[in-house]
Order: C-alpha cells, then sequence, then structure tokens
C-alpha cells in the first residue's frame, strides 16, 4: 500500500492532462480492494468529477469482493441517482452478490425488476448470479425456473445449481444435477463434497474426493473443513499431510485455518506452530481470521503467552480477536488479565459481545470471583444491550455453584426468563457434587431426568453419592435403571501430540502398539505415589468391587493412560500436554500432582472447561475447579 499511494502521489503531481482519471481510478480501486482498503478505494472514487461505468463497477466490486455489503447497495442506489451512467452485467454481479450476502429478499426482488428494466435478464452473468441469489434467499423454485429458462447454459451455470441445491441441504437433488452435468471441473466436484459434508455425510464426501480427477487447493479445503467442522479432527490433520506429500498444492489462509482449528481441539501444538514458522517463513499476510485462528490454536494448547504474541502481532483485531485472548486467558485461571484485556478492548473503541462476556463470567467462574461475576452478568443487559442467552445462566449458576451459594443458584434458575436446559440443571449438579448437598442433588436429577432421561452423568452422579453414603441398594439401583434405559455413559477420551502425530486413549485402552509399557510405567508410579503419600480415592468407583480393583480401574483413567506415554515417548524435562473431553475426577488430578513431583516434570491438562498447570506438586487452579 506503500508503494500504491506513492504512485497515487505521482499522478495527482505529474499525470498528463491527456490521462483519462477514470481509467487510473478503476485501477488503483482495484489494488486497495485487494489490499482491503475500502476507505482508500472510496476517497479516490469520491475525487472523480464524473465517475463512469467502469468506475462505479469498480468501488462497486470492491465492497461486494470485501463482503461489505451495506455499501455496494447504497454506491449502487447513488449509481441509479446518477444521469448517464446505466447499470451493465458487471455491476448487476456485484449488486445481487451483496443482496444474497444480507439476505435482502425485498432488495433482491427490486434488483431483478431493474435487471429486467434494462433488459439484461438474458445475460448469463447476470443468470448466473440471480440463481445464486435465490438459492441463498432459500427460494429453491424461482432458481430452478430462472435456470430451466436459460437459453445457453455454461459451467458456472450447473455449478450454481449445484452449489445451490447443497447449500439449501438437498443433496440428494444436487447429486443429480451434478451426475448430469454435461462438463464438470474443479468447482463442481467441490461443491459436491461440501454439501456432503455440511449434512454431515463425510463417507460420501470422500469417496468423491477420491475419484476426483484432478484436486486443487479449495478441493482439499472443502475435504479438510468438512472434517474440521463435523468434529473429525484427527481425519483433518492426516488429510492435510496428504496434502503435504502430494508437493504439488499450496495451502492457502482457508486451509490452515481449518487445520488450526483441529490442532486447537486436539491440543496438537508441534502442528500448530509449525503452521505459524510456515506463515512467517513463506511471507503470507497475517490476516483477520488466520490472526485469530492462531491465537485460538496457542490458547487451547496451553501456550498463552505465544497467544498474547500473536495477538499483539496482528494489524487488525475484531470482537472476536479480543473475545478469543479473554477467552484463554480464562481457561488458564487468569482472570485479572482477561479483565486487562477487556478494558483494552473498550479503550480500542470495540464493543463486546455475547461471546466477550462468556469469557469474562469464565474467568470470573475459575477464580472464585463470584461478586464480581454476577456485576458483568447485570452488566450485560443494562449497560450494553445484550440479552443473556442460556449459556451465560448457566455459566452463573455454575459460578455460584462452585462457591457453595447452591440456593443462590437454585433461585437464579427458576428466575430465568427462559426454560433451564440440561447443561444449567448440570452446574448446579456440579455444586452438589462438591458440597455434598445429597437432598438437593436428588431434586435437580430429577429435573435432568425429565428434560433428557438418557443424561448419564445423573445416574452416575446418583450412584456415586449412594455409594458414598454407603446407600448401596440404590446405587445398584442407578446403575440397573442405566441399563433397563440403555443409557450410554459418554467414554472419557484424552489426546496427546508426539513427534507430530496424535495418541488417542481410552479408560482402561490396551489398543496402543505400547500398551505393555504404558500400564508397566502405570504400576510403577502408582507404586511411587504411595509412597510419597498418594491415596486413591476409590469412593469414585461404584461399582461393587474390592479395593484393589477400584484402584485397578481408577489407575487406567484416559488421563493417566496419556501421561504415561508422553514419560516413555519423550525426553527428560519435556512438557506433557494432555487434552481431555471431560472434567477431570479428583482422583487423576490428584495423582497428576504427585506425577509432577516425582517425574519432575510439568504437566498441563486441559480438560472440558480449563486448564491444569501441575509443575512441583501443584496445580494453578489451586484445586479449585
Amino acid at each position: 500500500m506503500k508503494q500504491v499511494l506513492q504512485i497515487q502521489a505521482q499522478l495527482i503531481t505529474y499525470a498528463p492532462p491527456f490521462l483519462d482519471p477514470n481509467f487510473v481510478a478503476v485501477k488503483l480501486i482495484g489494488v486497495c480492494a485487494v489490499q482491503c482498503k475500502l476507505r482508500q478505494a472510496a476517497l479516490i472514487f469520491s475525487q472523480l468529477a464524473d465517475p463512469n461505468v467502469f468506475a462505479w463497477n469498480a468501488i462497486l466490486k470492491a465492497y461486494a469482493q470485501n463482503h461489505n455489503w451495506d455499501h455496494t447497495l447504497r454506491y449502487f442506489n447513488y449509481q441509479l441517482s446518477s444521469p448517464n451512467v446505466a447499470p451493465d452485467e458487471y455491476t448487476f454481479t456485484s449488486v445481487l452478490k451483496a443482496c444474497a450476502g444480507l439476505a435482502a429478499v425485498l432488495d433482491g426482488c427490486k434488483v431483478h425488476a431493474v435487471v429486467i428494466k434494462t433488459a439484461l435478464n438474458s445475460n448469463i452473468f447476470v443468470q448466473n448470479s440471480l440463481i445464486g441469489m435465490y438459492f441463498k434467499f432459500g427460494n429453491l423454485d424461482i432458481a430452478q425456473l430462472l435456470f430451466d429458462e436459460m437459453l445457453i447454459r455454461d459451467v458456472v451455470s450447473w455449478n450454481t445449481l449445484v452449489s445451490g441445491y447443497s447449500l439449501c441441504g438437498n443433496v440428494e437433488l444436487a447429486r443429480w444435477v451434478f451426475d448430469k452435468m454435461p462438463i464438470k471441473n474443479l468447482v463442481s466436484w467441490s461443491a459436491m463434497i461440501a454439501g456432503y459434508t455440511r449434512l454431515g455425510n463425510l463417507e460420501g464426501a470422500r469417496q468423491l474426493f477420491d475419484v476426483m480427477p484432478e484436486r486443487n487447493v479449495v478441493s482439499w479445503n472443502a475435504m479438510i473443513a468438512g472434517y474440521a467442522q463435523n468434529e473429525k479432527y484427527s481425519n483433518a490433520i492426516n488429510l492435510f499431510h496428504e496434502m503435504q506429500k502430494t508437493g504439488s498444492v499450496r495451502p492457502n489462509d482457508v486451509t490452515l485455518i481449518s487445520v488450526l482449528s483441529a490442532c486447537a481441539h486436539l491440543g496438537a501444538f508441534d502442528l500448530g506452530k509449525w503452521i505459524d514458522h510456515f506463515i512467517s517463513r513463506t511471507g503470507m499476510e497475517l490476516s483477520l481470521f488466520l490472526g485469530n485462528a492462531l491465537v485460538d490454536m496457542y490458547a487451547k494448547c496451553g501456550f498463552i503467552a505465544e497467544a498474547r504474541r500473536i495477538f499483539d502481532k496482528m494489524q487488525e483485531r475484531d470482537v472476536i480477536s479480543w473475545s478469543i485472548i479473554i477467552s484463554g486467558l480464562a481457561m488458564h485461571g487468569h482472570a485479572e488479565e482477561a479483565f486487562d484485556y477487556f478494558f483494552e478492548m473498550l479503550e480500542c473503541g470495540v464493543k463486546p459481545n455475547e461471546v466477550t462476556f462468556m469469557g469474562l463470567l469464565s474467568a470470573c467462574t475459575h477464580a472464585g470471583l463470584v461478586d464480581k461475576g454476577l456485576k458483568y452478568f447485570n452488566m450485560m443487559d443494562h449497560k450494553y444491550g445484550i440479552t443473556p442467552k442460556i449459556e451465560h445462566y448457566g455459566c452463573v449458576v455454575d459460578l455460584l455453584s462452585r462457591a457453595g451459594r447452591l440456593v443462590e443458584a437454585e433461585d437464579l434458575i427458576n428466575s430465568m426468563p427462559i426454560e433451564a436446559n440440561v447443561i444449567v440443571w448440570g452446574a448446579l449438579l456440579g455444586g452438589c457434587r462438591i458440597y455434598k448437598d445429597i437432598e438437593l442433588g436428588e431434586r435437580v436429577v430429577q429435573r435432568i431426568l425429565e428434560l433428557d432421561s438418557e443424561h448419564s452423568g445423573s445416574y452416575v452422579y446418583l450412584a456415586n453419592v449412594y455409594a458414598s453414603v454407603g446407600r448401596l441398594d440404590d446405587a445398584a439401583k442407578c446403575r440397573l435403571n442405566m441399563r433397563e434405559n440403555k443409557v450410554i455413559k459418554t467414554p472419557g477420551c484424552s489426546w496427546i501430540e508426539v513427534h507430530n502425530t496424535v495418541h488417542e486413549f481410552f479408560m482402561g485402552d490396551r489398543s496402543h502398539p505400547l500398551a505393555d509399557k504404558i500400564y508397566a510405567t502405570i504400576s510403577e508410579l502408582v507404586f511411587r505415589m504411595k509412597l510419597a503419600g498418594y491415596k486413591p480415592k476409590t469412593d469414585l468407583v461404584v461399582h461393587s468391587v474390592d479395593e484393589e480393583e477400584k484402584e485397578d480401574a481408577l489407575s487406567t483413567h484416559s488421563e493417566k493412560l496419556a501421561i504415561a506415554f508422553g514419560l516413555i515417548s519423550t525426553s527428560k524435562g519435556t512438557t506433557i500436554r494432555v487434552v481431555k473431553n471431560l472434567r477431570i475426577c479428583n482422583d487423576c488430578h490428584e495423582a497428576t500432582k504427585f506425577i509432577s513431583r516425582i517425574v519432575e516434570r510439568e504437566i498441563i491438562v486441559r480438560d472440558r472447561s480449563r486448564f491444569h498447570h501441575f509443575k512441583d506438586g501443584k496445580c494453578s487452579c489451586n484445586d479449585y475447579w
């Protein structure tokens, strides 16, 4: 942009009188659009005394390709009121795209009327744009009618039909059109793959992907994003490695954003760090979305300092950027720093949204800042006009419950303007578990089972409570009810990345090639831990078995298996990082503190709600989680 401005200055100072200012403006606006410098593009356009249709099209395209739909329509209205400048087919392609982006049905119909009035309704570019717009509106009948009326169809027309039906979830019809196409190109294949992945049919998408005659970066992106969006994160990473092996397709920012999302969920830090270095090494621009994905990856992989580094490096930040860093700090238990960033965000003129407040409330929850959390919860609506959603209520109930204020938590649930769901009641149940309030716990379980008769956590909670107070018959009844109702408990699963490969472990898992070594390591650790004062919390095991079997069951929890694997697979002193899908249990939490001291290693565990940094026999959560 610096060089563009220098050229512009030269043109203003030395341009010959015969040089058409419209011609120059079109070129400059086009460059500004690519660089996302829309204010500069608008400034250049405003200096034109008599803009022609090419200049109007340039400014419309600049706003449309940067998804600034409102300004696109505003400039189009200015153009219509300008004398002697009739819109052409290129004008309408930008404007129809804006109407589709805004889902502005009335404006879209008005523009369609102008298209007919200007006799451009038979132009193939305009027809394709109209079909795409009506698909975005969800009006499949009009889109199909326009397609049927086309005298000439190109591959774009067919692709628009395939993409439209895929976007609307009608994959069967999209496939019928796809099979009927006289000519298919990469866009056709990618649109069909995206349609399958959008519905979660990854097998159908992969079958198409594997038989494609050729692939470009868009094809790879469609399949990788499909895996990531459907929570098949390992598949997304494996396919990215396949893409790298081809050597013929270079990943772009869309590819990297999907892969970084997978890395964030699995805690695959090595690959995430490689992507960060790849961006720097290749000179790729750190766009807003790519920057957000990197910050999120580092925060969720346990590197909050690196997340801060990328955040500070970003040239452009939006409310999502600020919310990511605030939520990241909250996950690590850095409540005060999360609020520091919030105040800085306000100073920068960025208005918080509901995600920002989820981060702040989460920070208060993990730090036990009850009064502060209640203050900001009330501030959402009163000061910022943000109506709290059920997630916010759930967070406040969790905040009160963790602090032992169970009566207030129940009163809040009963006073909610929206009906509480299983998650909100589950937050209160968590407090009942911590503070052993059996009477309230039974009442909460009843409410949860009314909403979801297959809620495994409720059965497990009751069985645990009954077993802990010696009501073994009632505990047995709970387990029997689970079996009769075919309730399946969500299995504990942990991931650990070693040498760029993510390893997955379930409770009692013996499928890993190093299973014998892993279990031998666990046995040795348990022996050394007991010498150091560790006592297994066997009351967590509800089955009627002897103490030794209960200890064996506890020792095979997924996070312990992952930690043991990390110890035998990495060099001494290496930090071990584990991601778990559920909340870490009390026994694993206590055991990991002992392990960190015995092996003299830092162990970082990210569970469902926060990070636990174990070092020298202590945890960063201070046993408050």
